[in-house]
């Protein structure tokens, strides 16, 4: 008698191994060996381990045998064969699971006739942005020789491609469902959501519309893994494109697009967009509040750093009841802002906190009135008292060796003192050529030092929540600087609207199983990957059979796995 699986591959792509319990039975009249099953132990994942590892002992405790793991006897030569990574690959497909981010694809697949494993090559691609971020081609070879992806043996740039252009295709069902489906399974509350853009360049001369190539070429200068589309399926996507705007990433000599993304207050992200790098701020708020409408989501505050601080965006987010709480730039000069700003009144400390302070500053009366919160945190105006000291010494010092140069060397030293980003706001150009310290602008700095001033649509939030809300803003940088260090989502290789759109949403999800996991275990993605890549898939080579098993977990895994509700992988993979 021994163990055996058996492997049915399914119409979607997809495998599906069963674990029987056989033996074989020599038929005399046909003079050969017959393989009959004992018992169907069911597929493998549902295998109860424990219970065969009981059985096991048994068998050793009658037959009286050392061997502890019942595979191996000692007679028998062992061959390492090979060794894959499984933890980070096998805990991202539990919660994959469990988020039940597999059956929102189904449903979408489900009667569209596709040959290719659609939904696996969709998790592998997610998976790799989270555990080895690298090109799609370098994803192929990821999948098929060092990783273990669950259900799936290999995969090809060219599925993943086509994975992708589905992804897209179904942009908006996709991302709802998933949405849906993670709320109702995690409880998400989404009574404040952090909204924010950033913005990805590209390494080219010219924005779309000039000549920008022909094909994806990978990090190693390969084109074997093209990104090819008809001019038909391009059609489609015109409304994205490559194109100079305000960079975040202090690049405006390169065409970029503008990533949104928006997360609950937990950093859990829920949606994100893809727009052209020219787009407007009023543009760009008008879609978000239009798409958050269409998942019930218009009765929200909306928080938002200063960037959005503008007449048009208050006026869209206040639109079906929504309400809006923003950061407001104090050096604009604005009426409101200055009226605010000059408003007397008794600080208030912000919870626990001796470091932070804050007041109320209402402006304008009825239709016209508008409430903000000003914050002060002592610490901070003491940094802001440093910097400016140490900005005026050199300035003094610039100042002085204004006098030693002549001619043209001057006006540009000048010109570069009065334009500096943080010097010039101190000084002030004479008429004569010279520059001299504004005493005036120096006492306005002053006033602000440790201020930041937020802006409020709601009446009925108390100024602590308004400042904690406002500071929780801090999420959702974290989640742009985790895809763009973590998840690497530069460079990107793409060219095309659809595949660039397609991209951002692959390090979207994987950037949502990153936030549950981090949130669950109470600890960072980076230590997770470092401890769940010990986990590996071994494949041992004998005389008369070939068996994938598992390392031994440690007590880490699973504490990991039981604090995300997760399964171990089974101890014995397969027998062959």
């Amino acid at each position: 008698m021994y163990i055996r699986t058996t492997t049915r591959k399914n119409k979607d792509g997809t495998i599906t191994q069963y674990v029987q319990l056989a033996h074989n039975e020599w038929l005399k009249e046909s003079k050969r060996s017959d393989t009959k099953v004992l018992y169907n132990f069911g597929r493998r994942e549902e295998v109860d381990i424990e219970a065969l590892e009981r059985l096991v002992k048994s068998i050793q405790k009658f037959i009286g045998s050392n061997n502890q793991n019942g595979i191996v006897t000692n007679n028998e030569s062992i061959i390492i064969e090979s060794t894959k990574t499984l933890g980070g690959a096998w805990f991202l497909d539990q919660l994959w699971r469990r988020l039940e981010l597999d059956s929102c694809l189904k449903r979408l697949l489900s009667g569209r006739g596709y040959e290719i494993p659609i939904e696996r090559a969709i998790f592998a691609m997610v998976a790799n942005r989270a555990l080895d971020p690298a090109s799609k081609l370098s994803c192929e070879h990821w999948v098929n020789q060092e990783a273990v992806i669950p259900s799936i043996e290999e995969v090809s740039v060219h599925q993943l491609y086509r994975s992708m252009d589905f992804l897209v295709d179904h942009d908006e069902e996709i991302q709802r469902d998933i949405y849906f489906s993670v709320a109702n399974i995690i409880n998400l509350e989404v009574d404040l959501i952090y909204f924010d853009t950033t913005s990805t360049y590209f390494d080219i001369d010219e924005p779309d519309g000039g000549d920008a190539g022909d094909e994806e070429t990978s990090a190693a200068g390969t084109s074997a893994g093209a990104d090819v589309s008809g001019p038909e399926e391009e059609a489609a996507y015109e409304t994205i494109a490559r194109k100079y705007g305000h960079s975040k990433d202090h690049r405006a000599d390169l065409p970029q697009v503008v990533i949104g993304m928006a997360v609950t207050k937990e950093g859990i992200p829920i949606r994100c967009w893809v727009f052209s790098g020219n787009t407007s701020d009023v543009s760009i708020v008008g879609q978000v509040k239009k798409d958050l409408q269409g998942w019930r989501l218009n009765r929200i505050i909306s928080v938002m750093d200063c960037g959005f601080a503008s007449e048009d965006n208050f006026i869209k987010l206040q639109s079906g009841g929504g309400h809006f709480i923003i950061g407001e730039k104090m050096r604009t000069g604005k009426p409101d802002v200055e009226a605010a700003l000059s408003k007397k009144g008794r600080y208030t400390a912000i919870g626990d906190n001796d470091n932070l302070f804050a007041k109320e500053a209402i402006v304008g009366v009825g239709e016209r009135r508008k409430r903000y919160v000003i914050v002060y945190n002592p610490k901070e105006a003491q940094k802001d008292l440093l910097t400016r000291e140490r900005h005026l010494a050199a300035i003094e010092e610039k100042i002085k060796s204004f006098g030693e140069l002549e001619g043209k060397a001057h006006t540009k030293a000048v010109c570069a003192l009065v334009s500096h980003r943080a010097q010039g706001r101190y000084v002030r150009a004479l008429k004569s050529g010279g520059v001299v310290i504004d005493k005036a602008a120096i006492a306005a700095e002053k006033r602000l030092d440790g201020k930041y001033l937020i802006h409020t649509s709601d009446d009925t939030l108390s100024i602590e929540d308004i400042v904690s809300g406002y500071k929780q803003l801090k999420v959702i940088e974290r989640g742009f600087r985790s895809l763009k260090t973590e998840l690497e989502l530069r460079p990107i290789y793409h060219r095309r609207p659809q595949r660039i759109k397609a991209h951002v949403l692959l390090c979207f999800l994987a950037l949502l199983l990153i936030r549950v996991a981090e949130n669950e275990t109470a600890d960072t993605w980076f230590h997770l990957h470092q401890e769940l890549k010990k986990l590996s898939l071994v494949t041992l080579k004998m005389p008369e059979r070939t068996v994938r098993q598992t390392t031994e977990p440690t007590a880490r895994h699973k504490a990991i796995m039981a604090k995300c509700k997760l399964k171990l992988p089974p101890k014995i993979w397969s027998i062959d």
